[in-house]
């Protein structure tokens, strides 16, 4: 079996660094917010090019209490998109905040920034762009609309560990941005974890209270606050992955680029490529097909040959049960309804072999010559 991702992989990869460190968490004897988690901070802030990091207990957490230490709360929306990971709305609807959707652009699968205008209220106070699959966002756009209108930018970077726009970093564009550790992300805990970055020390100061009750330096808590805390074991397994993360991003983008010689030739076959001035870092490696019948014939065609592909994701927030008909917006996302039932991840991760690539790639191209 072909994985289509592989935590195990890429534990295995560096085993021993990450026993060690481990081991040194558990001699040392303090687990919750000790030196491992204060040293990865720094480390992660330095990799994104800002002055602070927090660390978090996951992505969802870390996306909820920026918007929380940022203001957001019931009198306010929010504009993001559907086509995401349901936690990108739900940390929204966590701060009392309502989701307002726009559609994605469809070669990005990125939030379409000439629909803002027609999106945004009086009670507008924030946008969530995603920059999904290891894409970024088109952040120019989405930034001068935002600097024009008083709104607060809040990038959800969970699949974009090292992703790059004009030259800078994801996570550093935003007033903050959330990132998640899920063990399947280019920066993988081994269970979950996730960060706040920012460049404002005031807002780093308000989020490290919100992290932990509100509490001040006396442990009392000045304002409400969660517990959402990164642990010293995951903290320092981050630490040893994230020496690692620049070299394994470039794996994968030459993986993506041996996806796109030996399958660009299928013309009913989409490919993902990266936007003008962007460094896609592929955290999915994501396949349009013409109709969703080919989708589902060719994903079954695959796990027959013993290729695990995936759907990310497979049905847009706005139409599963928990959010239909209640989110505004949900009607006019034309592109996001059209591209979901189409797209199909194929494998892809640092450990998979240039073997396993032609694999897929002969796979694939055995089933458009023969059934269409």
């Amino acid at each position: 079996m072909i994985a289509q991702t592989s935590p195990l992989a890429n534990y295995l990869s560096k085993q021993t660094a990450i026993d060690e460190a481990l081991h040194q968490v558990l001699r040392a004897g303090r687990y919750i917010l000790g030196q491992e988690c204060a040293s990865f901070e720094k480390q992660f802030a330095d990799f994104i090019g800002v002055p602070y990091a927090l660390g978090v207990g996951n992505g969802t957490e870390a996306l909820h209490l920026a918007l929380r230490a940022l203001g957001l709360g019931p009198d306010h929306e929010v504009i993001t998109v559907s086509h995401t990971a349901v936690a990108t709305v739900a940390a929204v609807e966590m701060c009392g905040a309502t989701p307002v959707l726009v559609d994605i652009q469809r070669d990005s699968y990125t939030m379409d920034p000439s629909l803002l205008e027609k999106a945004r209220s009086a009670r507008t106070r924030a946008i969530v762009p995603v920059h999904l699959y290891g894409q970024p966002c088109d952040m120019e756009r989405i930034l001068a609309f935002a600097r024009k209108h008083g709104i607060l930018v809040i990038e959800d970077c969970a699949q974009s560990h090292g992703a790059s726009y004009r030259g800078r970093k994801t996570g550093s564009w935003g007033h903050a941005a959330a990132f998640s550790f899920y063990p399947t992300k280019n920066l993988g805990a081994l269970g979950d974890g996730g960060a706040v970055t920012t460049a404002d020390p005031s807002l780093d100061e308000k989020l490290r209270a919100l992290r932990q009750y509100g509490w001040d330096e006396n442990r009392l808590s000045q304002v409400p606050g969660w517990n959402s805390r990164l642990d010293e074991l995951q903290a320092a397994l981050l630490s040893v992955k994230l020496a690692y993360l620049e070299e394994e991003n470039q794996k994968r983008i030459r993986i993506a680029r041996t996806y796109h010689e030996l399958l660009g030739r299928i013309p009913e076959l989409t490919l993902p490529a990266p936007t003008p001035g962007t460094t896609h870092v592929y955290h999915q490696y994501v396949v349009r097909c013409t109709e969703p019948s080919v989708r589902n014939r060719l994903m079954a065609h695959l796990s027959e040959q013993g290729i695990q592909t995936a759907v990310h994701y497979p049905v847009p927030v706005h139409l599963q049960p928990a959010y239909v008909d209640r989110l505004p917006g949900s009607r006019s996302l034309l592109i996001t309804e059209e591209v979901c039932p189409r797209i199909l991840s194929l494998p892809l991760f640092p450990e998979l072999t240039d073997e396993e690539v032609g694999q897929v790639a002969k796979a694939i191209t055995s089933f458009f010559s023969r059934s269409l």
